[in-house]
């Protein structure tokens, strides 16, 4: 099949939703030991309001990494997300949710690789080392240029492999994470996906307007929207010394992290929010979802206030990704494989 004939193909059921007025966020949400969960969209699935990032598992060692996933079940979690491209996070998931009802959480995975048999080798691979059958999320993993989407839409792409997944039974719903705002745009123009993850920070959204596009369209799509970055505090200035070993400077003060969590998960279609690939964040931004409101007037104006006195991480990616020779971030654990931090 020729390459416009067949993103046709797979991007009509997109060009039939943009009428759709889902607001994801507005619905009413359960909880689970304290911790609210919201309808993912059309999925149907309910995910809890703060994600449990895999990538804090290739940052520490089983036994604490298990006993981290552990007790976020407990306290309300129930989505779980991870990648290949996480070092050996997938390997120490896998062992930590040995014995877990699988009806108990949600799984949700991701393919860097973009044509269809490596995409098939990454599903296959992913299942096993997760000791599982099926995945609730399954997602194409940080997609940057717009020739990435349209290779992993095109025949022969990646996409191919999914769609036979899901026919399969192997993956449940279909998603994408994407850093560009060109990326995302492209990809849920060509395709009518379930759940996108991107970057909804509040200091990009008041320096760039980033992701405000991304809401606006998963809004009309009635997608869900999966909060990356939710505790970004923008780029490390120059002359700042880096607390952490990360690629971005994290919100650290409880009620400026306490805000930040309200300010992404008040976005209307935003289901989840996922924190740094850092313990003790992990453990502060539980506490913020199971405490969340929304977000003020007063608050988002507090939140403005804080943007400004802030730099932008994304406004160099979003300058940089189309011409860039080298990884925009070189101590991004999204820049490469395997992931750096493990």
């Amino acid at each position: 099949m020729k390459r416009r004939s067949f993103l046709k193909t797979v991007g009509g059921a997109a060009a039939g939703t943009t009428l759709a007025t889902t607001s994801v966020a507005k619905e009413a949400e359960d909880t689970v030991a304290g911790m609210p969960r919201r309808t993912l969209g059309r999925t149907g699935l309910k995910a809890s309001i703060v994600a449990f990032p895999g990538l804090v598992l290739a940052k520490n060692e089983q036994e604490k990494g298990t006993a981290a996933l552990k007790d976020a079940l407990r306290r309300g979690v129930n989505y779980f997300d991870v990648a290949p491209a996480y070092g050996d996070a997938e390997i120490k998931m896998g062992i930590a949710l040995e014995g877990i009802d699988r009806n108990d959480y949600l799984l949700a995975c991701k393919t860097r690789k973009r044509d269809k048999e490596g995409a098939r080798e990454d599903l296959q691979r992913s299942l096993e080392r997760l000791k599982t059958d099926h995945f609730d999320v399954y997602q194409l993993h940080c997609l940057k240029k717009t020739e990435e989407v349209e290779e992993a839409l095109g025949p022969g792409g990646a996409m191919e492999t999914i769609l036979e997944a899901k026919k399969e039974g192997k993956v449940r719903h279909i998603g994408f994470s994407a850093h560009t705002t060109k990326a995302a745009l492209a990809a849920m123009k060509k395709f009518r996906f379930d759940t996108v993850m991107f970057p909804i920070s509040f200091v990009e959204y008041f320096l760039l307007g980033f992701g405000k596009p991304i809401i606006e369209l998963a809004t009309k799509q009635g997608a869900a929207v999966l909060g990356m970055k939710m505790l970004c505090r923008g780029a490390w200035p120059k002359d700042m010394e880096r607390t952490r070993r990360w690629w971005y400077r994290c919100v650290e003060e409880k009620e400026e992290l306490d805000l930040a969590v309200r300010f992404t998960l008040s976005q209307p279609p935003v289901v989840a929010g996922i924190c740094p690939a850092f313990l003790d964040l992990l453990d502060k931004s539980i506490e913020a979802g199971k405490s969340y409101q929304p977000i003020t007037d007063e608050q988002t104006e507090q939140l403005r206030k804080v943007a400004k006195t802030c730099e932008s991480l994304f406004r160099r990616e979003q300058q940089e990704v189309a011409s860039a020779t080298e990884p925009t971030y070189a101590d991004s654990p999204h820049e490469g494989c395997p992931c750096r931090y493990a």
